[in-house]
C-alpha cells in the first residue's frame, strides 16, 4: 500500500514539473518582457520619466496628515493599502528566493531579476488601476475586486475570472501558509532550539487576532510593520555595503559578467544564459508579483477617487522590493562567496552571509529579525488573496478561510517543502498568463486613464 501512495506521488511531483517547464519556458519569459516594455511604450515609462512625480504621489503623500479623501469609496488609506500589498511581496522570496536564483542560476540571476523589475513596473502600474476601475461596493459595504474582476467585467469572460480565482487559493496557502510559516519555524529553530510546532501555533495565533478583526485590521497591521522591517534590512544591507566597500566592484563586475557569459558555475549549477534569466525573472516575479494581478486585490480596497491615484504606488514597490531589498541580499551572497565555497541555499545562505559581513553575529540576528517579520507580514497579507479569490467564486466563505489559514499555519511549521515550492511556481505561472493577456487587452482603458491624471496633475501633460 505505501509502494502504491508513493507511486502515486512520484506522479504528481512528476507531471508538476512537467507542467512547471513548460510554464516557465521562453515564452512566458517573452510576454513578461514583452507586456511591461509595451506598457513602458505607451505609457511613457513614467518609472523612469516621472519619478520624482512617483515619490511625491506615494511616499511624500504618505506623510502628510491627510493623505485621503474620507469620502471616497474604499476600506484602507491609500498608505495602508499600499503598505499592505508590500508586506506580502517583502518576504521569503527576499530572503530565501534571492539566494536560491544566485545558487541555481549564478550572480547574474540578481542582474536579470532587478531588469525584469524595472520593466515590469508598468506592468503593476496597468493592474492596479485595471483593480480599482472595476471593483465592487458589495452588499455588507465591503470592497470587492482584483484581477478576476477586471478579467470577468472588463474583457466580459467569467470563466477567466474564475480559472483566475481558482489558481490563486492554492498559490496563498502554499506560498504564505506553507512555506512562510515552515521558513520561520525552522529558523527560529536553528537560532534558538524552539519545537517547530510552538511556532507554529505562535504564529497561528497572533494571525487569528489579526485576520479575524477584517481588512481594516489587516491594513493597521501592515502599516505598522512593513515600513519597520523593510527600513531595519535596509539599513542593515547599506552598512554591510560600507563596511565591505572593498568588494563591492567585484561583486558588480561578477553580477553582470555571469548574466551574460553560459560557464559552468559552482554548486552544481547549470550555466546557461536562460537558466540564468529564468531564474531571475521567476525568482524576482515571486517576490514583486509585478504581472502576476495579486495587487490589485489589495490595492481595491483604498480610499481613491481615481484609479492612477492609487496604481502610482505600483513602480514605487516593485523598486522597493526588488532593486533595493533583493539587491542588498543579492549584493551580501556575492560579496561573501559563500555561493561558491558552501552547500547552503535559501534564508540558510542569506543568513551565513549576513553573519559573514557584519561584526560579531549580529547579521545572522538581523537576517533572523527579518524572516520572521517578512513571513508574518506575508501571512496576514496574502490571507487577503486567498478571501478576495473565495469571495469571487462562490459568493462568500470568509469565516471558512479564516479558519483553514489559520490551520494551514500550523500544519506549515511541520511540513517539508520541496514540492510545495514547486506548485506554487506552477500556480505562479499559471496565473501570470490570463493576467498578462487581460491587461494588455484592457490597455487602452489604462492609457486613457494616465492621460486624465497625469494631466490633471503634471501641468507639461495638459
Amino acid at each position: 500500500m505505501n509502494e502504491f501512495f508513493g507511486k502515486i506521488g512520484e506522479a504528481i511531483v512528476a507531471a508538476n514539473d512537467f507542467v512547471n517547464g513548460i510554464v516557465w519556458g521562453p515564452a512566458l519569459l517573452v510576454l513578461i518582457f514583452a507586456t511591461g516594455i509595451y506598457f513602458g511604450v505607451r505609457l511613457g515609462f513614467p518609472q523612469f520619466t516621472h519619478p520624482l512625480f512617483l515619490l511625491k504621489q506615494t511616499i511624500v503623500k504618505a506623510f502628510k496628515k491627510k493623505d485621503d479623501d474620507d469620502k471616497a469609496p474604499g476600506e484602507l488609506s491609500s498608505f495602508q493599502a499600499a503598505m499592505t500589498s508590500v508586506s506580502a511581496i517583502v518576504g521569503s522570496g527576499n530572503i530565501a528566493g534571492v539566494a536560491t536564483a544566485i545558487v541555481v542560476g549564478g550572480p547574474g540571476a540578481l542582474f536579470w531579476m532587478v531588469i525584469a523589475a524595472l520593466v515590469g513596473m508598468t506592468s503593476k502600474f496597468a493592474e492596479i488601476a485595471l483593480g480599482i476601475k472595476y471593483r465592487e461596493l458589495a452588499k455588507d459595504g465591503s470592497i470587492q475586486g482584483g484581477a478576476m474582476y477586471y478579467l470577468s467585467k472588463g474583457l466580459g469572460q467569467k470563466w477567466l475570472g474564475i480559472l483566475f480565482s481558482v489558481l490563486v487559493i492554492p498559490f496563498a496557502f502554499v506560498i504564505s501558509g506553507i512555506v512562510d510559516t515552515n521558513t520561520i519555524a525552522l529558523s527560529v529553530q536553528a537560532q534558538f532550539g524552539v519545537p517547530t510546532i510552538w511556532t507554529g501555533v505562535v504564529l497561528a495565533a497572533l494571525t487569528a487576532v489579526i485576520v479575524f478583526g477584517g481588512v481594516k485590521r489587516i491594513g493597521y497591521a501592515c502599516a505598522v510593520v512593513a515600513p519597520f522591517m523593510g527600513g531595519a534590512y535596509i539599513l542593515a544591507g547599506l552598512a554591510i555595503i560600507i563596511l565591505n566597500i572593498q568588494m563591492l566592484p567585484t561583486a558588480v563586475v561578477d553580477i553582470v559578467h555571469y548574466a551574460f557569459t553560459p560557464s559552468a558555475l559552482a554548486g552544481g549549477a547549470v550555466g546557461s544564459v536562460f537558466t540564468c534569466i529564468r531564474n531571475g525573472v521567476a525568482r524576482g516575479m515571486y517576490s514583486n508579483e509585478a504581472g502576476l494581478g495579486t495587487a490589485a486585490m489589495i490595492h481595491c480596497g483604498a480610499k481613491v477617487n481615481h484609479p492612477i491615484e492609487q496604481a502610482v504606488w505600483g513602480p514605487v514597490e516593485v523598486f522597493l522590493d526588488t532593486v533595493v531589498v533583493c539587491t542588498i541580499s543579492g549584493l551580501a551572497i556575492v560579496m561573501s562567496g559563500l555561493w561558491q565555497t558552501t552547500d547552503l541555499d535559501g534564508a540558510e545562505l542569506t543568513m551565513a552571509a549576513f553573519e559573514q559581513l557584519l561584526p560579531g553575529q549580529v547579521g545572522s540576528y538581523i537576517c533572523l529579525g527579518a524572516v520572521i517579520l517578512f513571513g508574518f507580514s506575508c501571512l496576514i497579507s496574502y490571507y487577503t488573496y486567498a478571501e478576495r479569490a473565495v469571495e469571487f467564486i462562490f459568493g462568500g466563505g470568509k469565516l471558512v478561510v479564516k479558519v483553514l489559514w489559520i490551520a494551514a499555519i500550523v500544519v506549515g511549521s511541520q511540513t517539508t517543502l520541496g514540492f510545495a515550492w514547486d506548485l506554487a511556481d506552477t500556480c505562479n505561472g499559471l496565473m501570470i498568463i490570463p493576467n498578462l493577456i487581460g491587461i494588455l487587452l484592457l490597455s487602452g482603458q489604462v492609457v486613457k486613464l494616465k492621460r486624465e491624471y497625469f494631466a490633471e496633475h503634471l501641468p507639461q501633460h495638459k
